[in-house]
C-alpha cells in the first residue's frame, strides 16, 4: 500500500492539516485555532495533539505516513528544521519544530517558508501543471513568493524570492522592510488603498470610489476592483497604475528566469481575469521577446490548499 503525507499550513490565526496521497490528492483536511499566547509555546505542542487525535480518529499509524511537511512564516533553517522571527505567531526565539515533532509522532518531518510552499503546491498540482520552471507570486496583506527552477525550490543563501521588495518605484511609498517603493507597498491589498487614497486627493471627477473614500467609509482592494469592473473612472486608475507595477516586475522575474509560468495567487488575484489581463498588458510590453513567448501569467488555482498540498510535497524527499 502506498504510504500518505501530511501537509501542515502555519498561519497566524489558523493551522490547516490535509492528510494526503503520494500524488497530493487530499483524502481528509482540518485545522485548528492558532494560540498565539505565551510567546506561541503552544503551537507545536498543539500541532502534536491534533495530528495525535486525528490519527487515532482515522486509525492510522506512523508507519502508514511517508513524512510530515510543514509552510511556516519566518527564517527556516531547513536542515536542522528550526524557526525564527515569526513575528505574527510570536515567535520572537528559535523553535526546533523538527526535533520536537519527529520525537513526539515518530514520522520524518520537513519545514520550510509558507511562501515558499504555497509555490510548491501550485506548481504541483495547480496552475503550474508540475512544470519545472515556475514562479509564484502571491498577493494577501504582503506580496510575497517563491521560485522553482528545474524543480527545485531556489533559496539562495537565506532570502530568494522577496518578490514583494523588488523596487518598482524609487522613492516611493516607504516599506516595513526600510526601503522606499518596494512592489508590496502597491500591490498588495494594504498598498492598493493607498494608492487610491493618494489618487483620489488628486482627482478632481465624480467618482464612486471617491466619494465612498471622501465620506471615510471602508474601503478594500476588492471594492476598488469591482469599481473598476463597472467603469468607474478613478478605481480604474488606480488599478492600471496597480497593475503597471506588477506588470513591471513579472517582466523583470521573466528575464531573469524565464519560467513556462508566473502564477499569480492570494487574496488579491480573486479578481481574476480582469486583473491578469491588465498585468500581461504591461508585461508584454516590457519582457524581452523571447520570454513573451515562453513565459505565460496564470491565475492560481488551489486557493486554500496551495499550502497543505506543496507542504506536504517537501515529505517527498523521505520516500
Amino acid at each position: 500500500m502506498n504510504k500518505k503525507l501530511i501537509g501542515i499550513d502555519l498561519g497566524g490565526t489558523t493551522i490547516k492539516f490535509a492528510i494526503l496521497t503520494d500524488n497530493g490528492e487530499i483524502q481528509q483536511k482540518w485545522s485548528v485555532a492558532t494560540n498565539i499566547l505565551d510567546d506561541g509555546s503552544h503551537i507545536v505542542p498543539d500541532i502534536v495533539a491534533s495530528l495525535q487525535h486525528h490519527l487515532k480518529l482515522y486509525q492510522m499509524t506512523p508507519d502508514q505516513f511517508t513524512g510530515i511537511g510543514m509552510g511556516s512564516p519566518g527564517t527556516v533553517d531547513l536542515k536542522k528544521g528550526t524557526v525564527i522571527g515569526a513575528y505574527n505567531l510570536n515567535w520572537k526565539t528559535l523553535q526546533p519544530v523538527k526535533e520536537v515533532i519527529e520525537d513526539k509522532l515518530g514520522i520524518p518531518f520537513a519545514v520550510d517558508n509558507d511562501a515558499n510552499v504555497a509555490a510548491l503546491g501550485e506548481q504541483w498540482k495547480g496552475a503550474g501543471e508540475n512544470d519545472a520552471n515556475v514562479v509564484f507570486i502571491t498577493l494577501g496583506t504582503g506580496v510575497g513568493g517563491g521560485i522553482i527552477s528545474n524543480g527545485q525550490l531556489i533559496h539562495g543563501v537565506q532570502a530568494a524570492g522577496e518578490i514583494g521588495h523588488m523596487n518598482v518605484e524609487p522613492a516611493g511609498y516607504l516599506c516595513t522592510c526600510g526601503n522606499h517603493g518596494c512592489l508590496e507597498t502597491y500591490a498588495s491589498a494594504t498598498g492598493i488603498v493607498r494608492v487610491a487614497h493618494d489618487l483620489a486627493e488628486e482627482y478632481a471627477g465624480s467618482a464612486q470610489l471617491k466619494q465612498q473614500l471622501d465620506n471615510g467609509e471602508d474601503v478594500s482592494a476588492k471594492t476598488v476592483f469591482d469599481l473598476a469592473k463597472t467603469g468607474d473612472q478613478l478605481a480604474l486608475m488606480v488599478v492600471d497604475r496597480v497593475c503597471s507595477y506588477l506588470g513591471r516586475a513579472c517582466a523583470n522575474i521573466g528575464n531573469l528566469l524565464d519560467p513556462s509560468a508566473i502564477v499569480i495567487g492570494g487574496g488579491v488575484s480573486a479578481a481574476g481575469e480582469f486583473l491578469l489581463k491588465k498585468v500581461d498588458q504591461t508585461f508584454q510590453q516590457y519582457a524581452f521577446p523571447t520570454v513573451r513567448q515562453t513565459t505565460k501569467l496564470k491565475l492560481a488555482q488551489l486557493g486554500n490548499d496551495a499550502g497543505v498540498i506543496g507542504a506536504a510535497s517537501l515529505a517527498l524527499k523521505f520516500k
